[in-house]
């Protein structure tokens, strides 16, 4: 079995076990939470529920997006460059717990405080709640690269992250679809809400706690900064994340992130409509596809570690992602041709169902393999600067994931918009033009920004065989 050196020296396997992997992945069920959260219920609870406009919701979030953009690299650098007896990471991820929580229950739990209040209120607490989970999830997702320096099982930690950051977020809408929203009010139940707050918070704290003390064992062997006798400030700051951000293949891969995180938002934004109002699927229906997810999840966490061994990280992006990204707005385009099922047909639902299944498993796993490229990205650019700073990468990525609930539902609002989609309308009374024009907004943008990601995966240029150089390099610098 491969070893390497960690970062107090000492030898460590280079295989991860088993339980590591699940105590590091599982810490992703926070991110995954969080997103679902605000990516499905926010604006149905702040606009729906509690009466505040949804133009409001949305610069509540766009409001918060610019303090990520600041706030995020911050942390990356923070994090790469901090010193402690329990390393870099683990005070950081250990410090959110509490606080990523609590922001979250009450995030659900708003006060009575009028209109400007409330509006107040969502902006500083959305902003809370992107910073502290910023102070887990950058640390966290940057231990990746140095629990295992091989090529291969680097794919594999990425792919638990992704399985349980879906799985964690996909379980919320269960719970919510299909026990608290289930009552006499149906979505318009605040008590519901309220409740779904409280499991949200308790479930983030135990993934925080859970993942920072199954990989607390492992913080001898880490990576320890070494001082350098220059004083920090911040122009050297600037300075250093310049260096690293620099580099052509993270330019490429973070443009790539934007475009898939974008994608990811709108197709979230529209899901709904898409599924109830150009389908006509009915809510148990609606249930039993959110139910799939944990399908795709699998399948997903199952293909992106075959397919970097079989095909190496950029080919296997490339080509799972042409399937994909083809595949998911297929059922629509074809409608819009006439060439699918009626709606109400009973072939429809488990068509359209079954290519949904197959298709988010594609992206799952795509998203690992992506993902994972960015830590082959570490050792590149420790040659050139003498640094490592997983956590700058990391805090970037962060960052673009979290614009799928700024940019995806501004793309979404731009398209409604100019179709003149009718609000609160009932499916049977939308028109035939309305539907078709919806659809025709969605499946071509779809199209256009995920083969736009692939074209930038396509700039990457670290593969397997300089990715081992570059490890052969840092062996013999020592």
């Amino acid at each position: 079995m491969a070893t390497h050196s960690g970062g107090a020296g000492l030898p460590v396997s280079d295989k991860p076990s088993v339980g590591l992997k699940l105590a590091h992945g599982f810490g992703a069920a926070a991110f995954g939470i969080k997103n679902n959260g605000f990516d499905y219920f926010l604006l149905l609870f702040y606009g729906t529920v509690i009466g505040l406009e949804p133009g409001l919701v949305g610069l509540a979030i766009l409001i918060a997006l610019v303090f990520d953009a600041l706030s995020d690299p911050l942390v990356g650098y923070w994090s790469d460059n901090f010193r402690s007896r329990w390393g870099r990471r683990h005070p950081f991820m250990y410090a959110a717990a509490v606080p990523v929580a609590l922001s979250y229950f009450l995030l659900w739990n708003p006060p009575d405080w009028g209109k400007t209040g409330l509006f107040l209120y969502l902006t500083v607490i959305a902003i809370l709640i992107r910073t502290f989970i910023t102070f887990y999830e950058t640390p966290s997702t940057s231990l990746i690269p140095e629990l295992a320096a091989d090529y291969d099982e680097r794919t594999s930690l990425q792919s638990y992250r992704l399985f349980f950051g879906w799985a964690g977020g996909n379980i919320m809408s269960v719970i919510m679809f299909g026990v608290l929203l289930a009552g006499p009010l149906g979505m318009r139940d605040p008590e519901a809400f309220a409740t779904y707050g409280i499991i949200g918070s308790v479930t983030i704290f135990l993934a925080i706690m859970v993942s920072a003390l199954g990989t607390h064992h492992r913080i001898p062997h880490l990576h320890r900064p070494v001082a350098t006798g220059e004083r920090y400030s911040v122009r050297r700051i600037f300075r250093e994340m310049i260096e690293t951000l620099s580099e052509r293949s993270f330019i490429a891969l973070f443009l790539a992130m934007v475009f898939f995180s974008v994608a990811t938002g709108l197709a979230a934004s529209l899901s709904f409509l898409i599924l109830n109002y150009f389908w006509g699927f009915s809510e148990f229906q609606i249930f039993i596809w959110t139910c799939s997810v944990f399908f795709s999840a699998l399948f997903g966490f199952l293909l992106a570690p075959w397919s970097t061994r079989k095909l190496g990280k950029k080919k296997a992006t490339i080509m799972l992602g042409l399937l994909a990204f083809t595949i998911q707005p297929a059922p629509v385009l074809l409608r819009l041709i006439g060439a699918m099922p009626e709606n109400g047909d009973p072939l429809l639902f488990p068509l359209v169902l079954a290519i949904n299944v197959i298709d988010l498993a594609l992206i799952i796993a795509v998203s690992a393999v992506a993902y994972s490229m960015i830590a082959d990205l570490v050792e590149a650019n420790q040659l050139k600067t003498g640094r490592r700073s997983e956590g700058v990468y990391y805090a970037a990525i962060t960052f673009t994931r979290k614009t799928t609930q700024g940019l995806g539902v501004l793309a979404a609002g731009v398209i409604l918009s100019a179709i003149a989609f009718p609000e609160g309308a009932e499916p049977s009374s939308v028109s035939e033009d309305t539907l078709w024009a919806l659809g025709a907004g969605y499946a071509p943008s779809l199209l256009v920004l995920w083969l736009a990601g692939l074209y930038c995966i396509s700039r990457y240029k670290i593969d397997r065989a300089e990715h081992e150089a570059n490890l052969r390099q840092l062996a013999e610098r020592g």
